[in-house]
């Protein structure tokens, strides 16, 4: 997959889905503004793979065919603004809607948290096969990537923690029993996508928690997600518990990039208060990233990528043309 420049718009939940997943009109309009706009890349929220997956009533779909449309159309309007658009899959496990919230072991977000039920080891891979299911209705709406989001609290980073898994079977226990969820996870969808097709990784470098994923267990992960078949892997943080454990600053998620690129050949990519143009250029000649993923940043200013260009020197082409450039009477610009 070629993209025309290396700024990814980061997933980030809208709440704007229509009853039962489906994608809203003002969904379609939010990620075509964003490629209008000028993103390499957008990436849209997390889109969950079965209805207990949510972590609202208003979060997309893809666990029925019925949500295929609704995404076609995303895609379509992101492509007519030439940039290309992956899906971010994922199940928010403990953290999704409180009724029949399901996770590793019986243990609530937080003490305002619903108890979650516990899943049998046939939901598990039940759950493997909504994930390959999701998958193969994104590649039949017509995405040029998709991502499987294994941070952040959410169901399969529940599985990689210690501290929300105490499972005694063959997914729990020791690294490799946790990680098996989201390998098989990964395999599963590997093989259901053209091998042309990126597949990405968003997981935890680090959760600055006792209990939580520590910088040695990603390493690890890094090198059992690439022989499993991923593509290319974004590098976050924290939040497996109610607060980040660390401090947040500019670029503050790069420093676990580095413990990666040293267990990984994989490209990279990584997200955090990355605002200005010259943070992200910084970042990616010298911060050991291929792709910079903004998020408030593009929340705030659609154009930011055009916006971006212009400041460091750049002239990049303009959505839209202006008069003088534009054949026609209507030679003089404005």
């Amino acid at each position: 997959m070629e993209l025309k420049n290396r700024i990814v718009m980061s997933p980030m939940l809208m709440y704007q889905a229509g009853a039962d997943g489906y994608a809203t009109e003002r969904q379609v309009l939010h990620y075509g503004a964003r490629a209008l706009g000028g993103v390499g890349l957008v990436m849209t929220e997390v889109i969950s793979v079965e209805p207990r997956g949510r972590i609202s009533d208003s979060d997309l779909g893809l666990w029925s065919d019925a949500h295929i449309p609704g995404i076609s159309r995303i895609v379509e309007a992101v492509h007519a603004c030439d940039a290309k658009v992956g899906v971010q899959l994922a199940h928010a496990g403990r953290k999704a809607i409180p009724s029949g919230c399901v996770a590793p072991s019986p243990i609530p977000h937080s003490d305002e948290s619903a108890t979650p039920s516990e899943l049998t080891t046939a939901e598990i891979h039940q759950l493997v096969q909504h994930y390959v299911a999701a998958a193969t209705r994104a590649e039949q709406a017509g995405v040029d990537c998709l991502q499987i989001h294994a941070a952040h609290g959410y169901l399969i980073h529940e599985f990689l923690a210690p501290m929300s898994n105490k499972r005694t079977d063959e997914y729990g226990g020791n690294l490799e029993n946790r990680a098996r969820f989201l390998l098989e996870v990964v395999s599963g969808v590997r093989a259901a996508l053209p091998a042309a097709k990126p597949l990405m990784v968003r997981f935890s470098g680090a959760d600055l928690v006792d209990g939580g994923v520590s910088a040695a267990d990603a390493g690890q992960l890094a090198k059992w997600l690439e022989a499993a078949g991923a593509d290319f892997l974004e590098v976050t943080s924290g939040n497996i518990t109610t607060s980040y454990a660390g401090d947040v600053y500019p670029g503050y998620q790069i420093k676990f990039v580095e413990n990666i690129r040293r267990q990984s050949g994989l490209p990279l990519g990584s997200v955090g208060s990355i605002q200005s143009a010259d943070l992200a250029e910084y970042l990616l000649r010298e911060g050991g990233i291929d792709l910079v993923f903004i998020g408030r940043a593009l929340l705030r200013d659609p154009f930011w990528a055009i916006h971006a260009a212009t400041e460091i020197g750049l002239e990049p082409p303009l959505p839209i043309p202006t008069y003088a450039r534009a054949s026609g009477p209507y030679h003089r610009g404005f």
